[in-house]
């Protein structure tokens, strides 16, 4: 007796198709909406600090559509370009592109619109300084940070510059001028981002050594020089987050609500220095990501 034989239909366009048939979830995912909602604080802030009488609300609501339009799109960006090394890690292995939800060639085509429609609005609609400074984000994140992510661990210190600008930007759309005053708000950001961005870093310092990152905890995963580098830099934000007073920029309550924020993050970041332990590390960035809403609203609320 002659076995039978069954053809089966041959799925294979239609497999092809559902790996690649993302949800509404996987284009959130894409653009980071929490990242997103942290950046439109910071430039919030930066729009209201700069005001010099009344606030401009109408210009302030188009500022932070441009910015979190380029805020996504950048974020969509980065993720198309690492999404190989996002795929040897695991928390990141799961997104839309590693997960092979979503096709390269959707998010970069997402991620360009958005950045690139965010940059057109805010240049046209806000005003050219603005449209300026969020392209310096762009370019120094995208193609200076992302790269060198793989090559040295400045890259840190290089990834904190665009992570900084935010306040900027929304303080040259409000103020049409760039001041002394948008530099101290840029050097608070920047320094908080070195504790922020390292504290991740130690913690998933196995899963970055596996993608090939250079972070400073891959290098020397014993934790001494980057438990340094985060009470440094700790240190140095107690005495830069007071400037805005000095610059009356903000008022006598911002001066101590910034003096016991600093001291309470140095204080986090000493405790991992002395235990280099994860949980110490994921201490400081939940510390850090206190710090950074309570000092920027307090700041605004308490404007000179």
């Amino acid at each position: 007796m002659r076995p039978t034989t069954i053809t089966l239909p041959d799925n294979t366009d239609t497999a092809k198709q559902a790996v690649f048939a993302p949800s509404v979830a996987d284009f959130i995912e894409l653009v980071k909406p929490r990242l997103v909602v942290m950046i439109l604080i910071t430039t919030a802030a930066g729009f209201y600090l700069g005001a010099q009488q009344t606030v401009d609300w109408l210009r302030c609501l188009h500022t932070l559509v441009g910015a979190g339009l380029t805020a996504a799109g950048v974020l969509g960006l980065n993720q198309y370009l690492e999404r190989d090394v996002d795929a040897r890690m695991k928390r990141t292995q799961e997104r839309p592109l590693p997960g092979g939800r979503m096709n390269p060639l959707t998010a970069l085509l997402v991620g360009a619109v958005l950045t690139g429609g965010g940059m057109l609005y805010l240049t046209f609609i806000v005003n050219v300084l603005s449209g300026f400074v969020i392209s310096l984000i762009v370019v120094s994140y995208l193609f200076l940070y992302t790269p060198l992510k793989r090559k040295t661990s400045l890259c840190t210190l290089i990834g904190a510059v665009p992570g900084a600008l935010p306040p900027v930007v929304g303080w040259v759309a409000s103020r049409g001028a760039l001041t002394g005053e948008a530099w101290v708000l840029f050097t608070i950001l920047f320094l908080w981002q070195l504790p922020h961005s390292l504290a991740i870093a130690y913690i998933y310092r196995e899963d970055y050594a596996k993608a090939g990152f250079r972070l400073l905890p891959v290098i020397h995963p014993d934790g001494t020089s980057t438990c340094r580098q985060i009470v440094v830099n700790c240190v140095a934000l107690i005495g830069i987050g007071l400037l805005p007073t000095l610059y009356h920029i903000a008022g006598t309550v911002y001066f101590f609500t910034a003096l016991l924020a600093g001291v309470a993050f140095l204080a986090v970041g000493i405790y991992l220095a002395r235990t280099r332990s994860v949980k110490a590390a994921r201490y400081l960035l939940y510390a850090s990501l206190v710090y950074l809403p309570l000092v920027y609203i307090t700041m605004a609320l308490d404007k000179m």
